[in-house]
């Protein structure tokens, strides 16, 4: 049996596409280190307040954007991971990381939601006098602080699933800062005190929803499942249509990072190796088509005799 092995053909272009596929990463340096100092700024400002208002809703909203401060870290630590190079102990590099730091991100956003939707639960109970007009202004300067910051990683959200996770942090933020405004402004006008806790509840709810998705997704990708922008079944019926291709056997797709998509397979090929330029077209088209940016394919003349799933006991009867 004639085994041939073709492995990643390009690095450099790999690399090239990896660029095209989130814009300007050094450009999320600078989104991150301004994201940290404003939020920075913005937490002891709002923490000096809340205490000299005795206001609870401006010191939880302070300790919830403590957690986004610490979000952002999380996030960009995770960036700078991923980019330092492979060695003889980490063949990947440290790219995983953007995953991890994506899914802890949406865990951090459903504790700090849990937590001030139980707050509001408690507050409901007994709703206090506050001072209005100090409550508006300082949550309006969270609004303006916490769209800016969400402002800088929209472009990358589409992308990265890691950008993203930062970018609904500060969003939701911007939405828990407008919230407290409004309750801010018709406490001053009814003097219902009950509405801050109930609004308080309607934007955990409403950041919760649309944070699932990511927990949903990280989660996926931490456990090798498919991306979900690639389409397994049509990548197997691309590659079995390459002239030459009998079957595609051993078929792997995995996220190597939020941004960088692996792929492993076997071409069984009748006819034998067919050679280096056919291989560098398929990674190519896959890379194009699919988003596949780090392929390693084997070419076979017949099927493998032990595939990869030999433990079932049916595909020991299927190649015996």
């Amino acid at each position: 049996m004639a085994h041939e092995h073709h492995h990643d053909h390009a690095h450099g272009h790999t690399q090239s596409h990896s660029g095209h596929h989130h814009p300007a990463p050094a450009n999320f340096n600078r989104a991150f280190a301004i994201g940290i100092a404003l939020n920075t700024g913005f937490v002891a400002v709002e923490a000096w307040y809340g205490w000299q208002i005795n206001s609870l809703a401006l010191l939880a909203d302070a300790a919830h954007n403590l957690s986004d401060v610490a979000g952002l870290l999380l996030a960009w630590m995770a960036a700078l991971a991923a980019r330092l190079r492979p060695d003889a102990r980490h063949t990947y590099g440290w790219q995983r990381a953007s995953i991890l730091a994506a899914f802890t991100n949406a865990v951090l956003l459903l504790v700090a939601m849990g937590s001030l939707g139980w707050e509001a639960f408690q507050r409901l109970g007994s709703p206090e006098p506050t001072q209005g007009w100090t409550i508006i202004t300082v949550a309006a300067i969270g609004i303006v602080v916490n769209t800016a910051t969400a402002l800088l990683f929209l472009r990358g959200g589409e992308h990265d699933l890691n950008v993203r996770g930062a970018f609904l942090h500060m969003a939701a933020d911007a939405l828990v800062s407008l919230g407290v405004v409004i309750g801010g402004a018709l406490y001053l006008w009814q003097g219902w005190a009950w509405l801050d806790p109930v609004m308080s509840l309607g934007i955990a709810a409403v950041i919760v929803a649309g944070t699932w998705s990511l927990l949903r997704q990280s989660l996926h990708l931490l456990f090798d499942g498919v991306p979900e922008h690639v389409d397994l079944p049509a990548v197997q019926a691309w590659l079995a249509a390459r002239p030459g291709v009998a079957r595609v056997d051993d078929l792997h797709v995995w996220a190597m990072s939020t941004t960088r998509v692996a792929l492993t397979a076997h071409l069984v090929m009748p006819q034998g190796h067919p050679g280096d330029d056919f291989l560098r077209e398929v990674s190519d088209g896959l890379q194009q088509r699919f988003g596949i940016t780090h392929t390693t394919l084997q070419t076979v003349t017949e099927p493998m005799l032990q595939p990869c799933h030999e433990l079932q006991p049916v595909d020991h009867q299927h190649s015996g």
